[in-house]
């Protein structure tokens, strides 16, 4: 069962990741470009190159933020109807004991504010352990997929529309 665990939560940290740096990138490069444009496509030098590093970087820090929080919804969705070691989440519908298979948004949204709350606790406790002494957004992210691995365990055992069943 540690293994399903483990897997469960590699899976979902790569994913996160990996669309979050993505998409920020993305959004970052494209802001970037347009702030050359519209400064008349100057001639890349060095100044002009080293202002454009720091464009970039100034607005991947806060696109980061933003699109961290839509990856942690959309990722919720990813850990559901995976077969993991001969293992799967499940999701139940409401008052009954039946699965349900295809697994829209709208099916998510109790047990995503259930898991980002505990998300919110465990960030929070180690956050509080840290002192604080090295706060922003990329630490705040690690504390995320420290704690994500922790929260599929709570979560698993406290909310009741989540089952984990041999497939």
């Amino acid at each position: 069962m540690n293994r399903f665990y483990f897997f469960l939560w590699f899976n979902w940290a790569k994913s996160l990741t990996l669309y979050t740096l993505g998409i920020s990138g993305v959004i970052s490069m494209f802001i970037t470009l347009v702030i050359y444009v519209m400064l008349g496509f100057r001639n890349l030098q060095t100044n002009v190159l080293s202002a454009l590093v720091d464009v970039f970087s100034f607005y991947f820090t806060i696109v980061f933020s933003l699109v961290l929080l839509l990856m942690l919804f959309r990722s919720i969705k990813q850990v559901f109807n995976h077969c993991i070691n001969g293992y799967e989440l499940k999701l139940l519908q409401c008052g009954t004991t039946n699965t349900i298979d295809e697994i829209g948004y709208g099916d998510l949204v109790k047990v995503w504010r259930k898991w980002f709350m505990l998300l919110i606790w465990l960030v929070a406790i180690f956050m509080i352990i840290t002192l604080f002494s090295f706060f922003n957004i990329y630490a705040l992210f690690g504390f995320i997929l420290i704690a994500g691995y922790l929260s599929f365990i709570i979560l698993i055992a406290r909310c009741k529309q989540v089952r984990v069943v041999k497939c």
